[in-house]
């Protein structure tokens, strides 16, 4: 049975535009080209971008917390991360993700280097030059501090300047503190961290390809190493080489998965693996609406081949989505069942 599209695609509109903005001529051309069919209105309204104005409001607010945090703050550095930074939120009102870096000393994956330049079979695959960046790596030793204490302190330092200044604020979570800056009417999630450089950081010269770890103030430790730079590098430089398409498909994705009835646990770090797993090859030149049995055939191949779910990666490289993941896998399918059935509404309107 078709669904109500007309009802889910005003939802969409109202997690995109809640203060009702003036559609840009350009979308609403585009949108008039297509108003005979709810189904086609409904893919384009999913995979529409949120408004600059919006946007910049989650921008603005996380720059006041940088300048906040950066008149008593030392030796830290500012970076953001999440989906603001590839475009590829679906909410106008959405939060941003802040990261305070602590710069008095940075995680290096010394046990790996040392195995690569110790033994002789590793060390053959790699340049001399790249040896050479790791051996500095592995004699530099000018931090004497204790690291967990020092994130510690910037931790607590930066509740102290947060919650004298933001009337709403929560000191509670463990990994973030949150505030809210109410002119602006925007969250912002403030975590505490450390650098964290592996094989490929150092080689590459750091950089976006540098990780983070996140201090944790509840056990008083820092988690395992992310790395958020990479994945805005290689989504924004991906979508560039596609006009935009690959970041089409994942407000597609999450905005399906936003509507739907069920509870579907995938985060955007899975749904961003999904599209970015798919070769360029197959939508670089394709209309909006091409992208849905694209984006089934692939979904629907990771859910029944296994090979394929085992060797489905995080647009970083460094973590295999599905590999011994049953119920992430299982989530999956909930999402295909819902991508399903758009696109059979959808063959009905459009000959593929």
């Amino acid at each position: 049975m078709a669904q109500n599209y007309r009802q889910k695609t005003e939802s969409i509109r109202g997690r995109l535009n809640p203060e009702n903005f003036a559609i840009k001529k350009a979308f609403s051309d585009e949108l008039s080209t297509i108003s005979y069919s709810d189904v086609l209105t409904y893919i384009r309204f999913a995979m529409k971008g949120v408004e600059l104005e919006y946007t910049q409001k989650s921008r603005d607010a996380g720059e006041r917390v940088k300048e906040h945090l950066g008149i008593v703050l030392k030796d830290v550095t500012f970076k953001y991360q999440g989906s603001v930074m590839t475009d590829t939120h679906i909410k106008g009102y959405s939060d941003i993700d802040l990261l305070t870096i602590c710069e008095k000393f940075y995680q290096p994956d010394t046990a790996n280097f040392k195995a690569i330049i110790e033994v002789p079979e590793t060390r053959a695959k790699y340049y001399q030059s790249s040896i050479d960046k790791l051996q500095r790596e592995v004699n530099s030793t000018s931090y004497t501090g204790n690291a967990l204490d020092d994130l510690r302190t910037l931790r607590v330092d930066s509740e102290r300047i947060l919650s004298g200044i933001y009337q709403s604020h929560d000191l509670t979570k463990p990994k973030a503190i949150k505030i809210v800056n109410l002119n602006l009417n925007r969250e912002v999630d403030i975590a505490i961290a450390n650098w964290y450089d592996d094989v490929t950081s150092v080689i590459y010269d750091k950089g976006d390809y540098r990780g983070i770890q996140v201090y944790n103030k509840e056990v008083h430790s820092r988690e395992s190493a992310d790395f958020p730079f990479l994945s805005i590098k290689r989504i924004n430089e991906r979508s560039s080489e596609t006009n935009g398409r690959l970041k089409k498909m994942i407000r597609f994705l999450k905005n399906v998965k936003a509507n739907s009835d069920h509870e579907i646990d995938l985060s955007s770090f899975d749904i961003n693996a999904i599209c970015y797993g798919i070769k360029v090859s197959e939508y670089q030149n394709l209309s909006f609406y091409e992208l849905v049995p694209v984006l089934y055939n692939h979904m629907k191949s990771i859910c029944t081949n296994h090979t394929h779910a085992d060797d489905l990666i995080s647009v970083d490289g460094k973590e295999y989505i599905y590999r011994n993941r049953p119920t992430k896998l299982t989530n999956l399918k909930l999402l295909l069942v819902e991508v399903e059935a758009i696109f059979i509404d959808f063959k009905t309107t459009v000959r593929i």
